[in-house]
């Protein structure tokens, strides 16, 4: 440890100023638990449970098909894309919420080589994360159309534009892998001057950092909520789609909740106005209520702080591992990082499988990374040094050569 580097105690004053410490106690947390994997699946709100069994015992078991008016259950997918809004700086109008992410992902990636009928490429990075380059793979097939995928390591987007030919780019704006995060702003300017529109999926972003995309001039965007949203397992997605597309945008699963007049029971559909086009069947109202009671809470905090907090707690961790023997697969610049830490190791698995038995929960990305995610809303600085120290205990020890490490679960 370096001179520099904040003890126990230091951690534990910034923990005592941390204007964020107040929402901690506002999450269900097993005790003797430090969980950096919020990037993964977000911790349980404190107000979850209630706000469920409100829906299916109340609006559901005694209103029964009445709630789709008395208590809102139609418009849900609008009021929560209102609350969603705030969080990636959009318009209330641009955001739905409903469906899953590689749902919503197939219908903006068709609705985007719509618009641009005249070229005929996707491009995409090789490193995204497996269901954007699966959808796309789909969507490709599907349209008639090519799919180009860059290695950033040996190109830059810029010359993956260079033919001319890229009807759309998708791209994700944290890298699950490395926990990089893109320059928004000056990927979407370059693509606009190439004649490409642009989706970025905000998985590993929206929650962990403030993100523009009206300012930045984004077409369409999706992501999930059940990472740093704390939406919980199977929680749905939503969808951005820019008001200046509105009017034009025809996504492909034209389903009943996505019509203009839905109860005329036409039999032609007719999309809706704003992003309630990108609907298409019924929502998951249970999951709806889980995603409700957190998206409350985060109306509440200040992304700004957020944000803060994240790369201060990033910069102690990497500066508490140092010492350990780990690649540092994220980029040390604080510009450049998302919400988690990224390390290397050739044993990475039985290594994470021996801290995470010694209470240190985070998650393993094949070949050899370590995941750990740092949500500024219920992890604090003392979670953050304690859990250095365990890693680093569990390398120096060995602890992690026994055999029961090296098994591997269907989940890693």
């Amino acid at each position: 440890m370096t001179r520099n580097t904040p003890t126990r105690e230091e951690c534990a004053r910034l923990d005592a100023r941390d204007p964020l410490a107040r929402f901690r106690s506002e999450f269900v947390l097993p005790e003797g638990t430090i969980y950096l994997d919020g990037n993964s699946l977000g911790a349980l709100p404190a107000a979850t449970p209630e706000r469920v069994a409100a829906l299916v015992e109340q609006e559901w078991g005694q209103h029964l098909v009445r709630s789709w008016n008395d208590a809102g259950w139609w418009e849900k997918p609008r009021d929560l894309g209102a609350k969603v809004a705030p969080l990636i700086g959009a318009a209330a109008h641009e955001v739905v919420v409903g469906d899953g992410t590689s749902a919503n992902l197939f219908k903006v990636l068709v609705a985007a080589l719509r618009l641009n009928p005249r070229r005929r490429v996707v491009v995409g990075e090789s490193g995204n994360f497996p269901t954007d380059l699966y959808i796309t793979q789909g969507v490709t097939e599907l349209m008639g159309v090519s799919e180009r995928r860059y290695d950033p390591r040996r190109q830059s987007l810029r010359e993956a534009l260079a033919p001319g030919d890229a009807a759309v780019v998708l791209l994700s704006h944290v890298d699950y892998h490395t926990g990089e995060l893109r320059d928004m702003a000056e990927i979407t300017r370059m693509a606009h001057e190439s004649g490409a529109l642009v989706v970025w999926d905000l998985c590993h972003s929206v929650g962990a950092l403030p993100v523009h995309l009206s300012e930045c001039g984004v077409d369409f965007a999706v992501g999930c909520t059940y990472k740093y949203l704390n939406g919980g397992p199977g929680a749905p997605a939503f969808t951005y789609a820019a008001e200046r597309h509105h009017d034009t945008a025809r996504q492909p699963l034209s389903g009943w909740h996505g019509h203009a007049r839905p109860f005329d029971f036409a039999g032609e559909y007719q999309p809706a106005e704003g992003a309630t086009r990108f609907l298409s069947g019924s929502q998951p109202l249970v999951a709806d209520a889980a995603l409700e009671a957190s998206l409350d809470m985060w109306l509440r905090a200040d992304l700004g702080e957020v944000r803060a907090k994240s790369l201060a707690m990033t910069e102690l961790f990497i500066e508490l591992t140092a010492a350990a023997g780990f690649g540092v697969v994220t980029p040390l610049p604080a510009a450049r990082r998302g919400s988690q830490v990224s390390l290397s190791h050739p044993d990475g698995y039985p290594v994470m499988q021996a801290l995470i038995e010694r209470g240190v929960i985070g998650d393993f990305r094949a070949p050899d990374v370590l995941r750990f995610g740092f949500t500024p809303l219920y992890v604090g600085y003392v979670d953050v040094f304690d859990a250095a120290a365990c890693l680093r205990d569990v390398v120096e020890t060995g602890v992690w050569r026994a055999p029961r490490f090296s098994r591997r679960s269907q989940v890693t």
